[in-house]
């Protein structure tokens, strides 16, 4: 069944694979590519230096706009801009995109969300579309009647504990669907350089301190890159440069470099991961994950087979000693099977179907005379064995 989508892009950046800071400006270009591959309609609304697969790219902020806002802001070394959804370039985008949407829709057409409380004002312009928000990874938000999770950490969250207790629900219609990845962003080996990676923010939050003494206790090295912050102390006064080196920022060619030839991405959350996309990226590139035992890390970081699930530093400084154990071959199955977009874009059509028998058929009891399966729900065992990775090897 084909749909037609309206989707929105983040206002402060561009939908491009090169603005690859921005996890949540990602998820709209692949979003559009994933939708596109299976024959539906997709509209998308964002800057007009946007490079998405689309059937119209309805530009709805300029370059201006953004100087305006931001000035000479430099998103390849810096990553996205300090905004505010006062500023200029979100009140430009809401006028401009709730003019465009209103011109375009028609009657079941879906209007995507996947910016959380940022995209609501264009939402709350236009009820009468089926607004969903795909993907959602973030603490505001769950303002749509239909809801995809990153994780069900998320959405188990977002439902809260009154919903353990209660004898009713309505949560038909809220379900989990992960993050999808392009396989070609990625390139796989099985052979591995003498480096831990930490890849992301960096903050007390994302563990970034407790990678570092991790590679200090175990005499390491560790590369980080990410964006500006703080590393935190380390436990002795050797100086930092002895066993880190910080990259800052890289795009999709130096991501993809790094992912493949570290020996483990160390991923230390303090918080609740409603989906951590670097744990997928760096599988996909058969590099171990060695991250917190808790939010998505449970139930995408497979214990012992996919990486090592840790609680206490001792724990933390086995896994770095013994990663060597962890199968590359495993890592990457494990991530190719269940979360490319071939695979994700399975899940969401699925989903839509049944969003779209609300409005055009008989709901929750609508037949469906076509169906030989289940298999949207799911996962895919990793394959140790190297027969079944379909990518380059080194």
């Amino acid at each position: 069944m084909t749909h037609t989508f309206h989707i929105l892009g983040v206002p402060h950046t561009i939908s491009t694979r090169e603005y690859s800071s921005c996890a949540f400006t990602q998820k709209v270009v692949k979003l559009c590519q994933m939708l596109k591959s299976r024959g539906h309609i997709v509209f998308h609304y964002g800057h007009e230096d946007s490079r998405v697969d689309c059937d119209e790219r309805v530009t709805v902020t300029k370059r201006y706009d953004l100087h305006r806002a931001y000035g000479d802001h430099d998103w390849r070394r810096k990553g996205p801009p300090n905004f505010h959804i006062d500023d200029h370039v979100y009140k430009t985008f809401y006028s401009k995109a709730i003019e465009a949407v209103g011109t375009r829709k028609k009657p079941g057409d879906f209007l995507l969300c996947p910016y959380g409380g940022n995209h609501k004002p264009v939402a709350d312009a236009h009820p009468d579309m089926i607004v969903c928000e795909p993907g959602i990874g973030y603490s505001d938000g769950g303002y749509a009647k239909f809801r995809v999770f990153e994780s069900y950490a998320v959405m188990h969250t977002y439902l809260g504990r009154a919903c353990v207790s209660a004898m009713s629900n309505e949560m038909w219609y809220d379900v989990v669907i992960p993050n999808y990845f392009d396989l070609g962003d990625f390139e796989f080996s099985a052979d591995k350089d003498d480096y831990f990676l930490f890849f992301g923010r960096i903050n007390p939050g994302k563990g970034t301190h407790i990678a570092l003494q991790i590679v200090e206790e175990v005499g390491g090295h560790l590369v980080v890159a990410g964006g500006e912050g703080s590393l935190g102390q380390p436990r002795t006064n050797r100086p930092i440069s002895e066993y880190v080196e910080m990259v800052g920022f890289v795009g999709p060619g130096g991501r993809k470099r790094l992912m493949a030839r570290a020996k483990a991405t160390i991923a230390p959350s303090l918080f609740l991961e409603p989906f951590c996309g670097v744990q997928i990226e760096s599988m996909l590139s058969g590099t171990p994950v060695i991250s917190t035992d808790w939010g998505a890390f449970a139930e995408y970081n497979i214990h012992g087979v996919t990486g090592f699930r840790c609680r206490t530093f001792e724990q933390f400084t086995w896994a770095a000693r013994n990663v060597h154990t962890i199968d590359p071959y495993a890592c990457r199955t494990w991530a190719e099977r269940n979360f490319s977009m071939e695979r994700v874009a399975d899940l969401y059509d699925e989903y839509f179907y049944s969003v779209s028998n609300i409005f055009n058929g008989k709901g929750w009891y609508q037949e469906n005379a076509t169906r030989s399966n289940l298999n949207w729900l799911y996962r895919f065992p990793p394959v140790p064995d190297s027969s079944d990775v379909q990518c380059h090897r080194r």
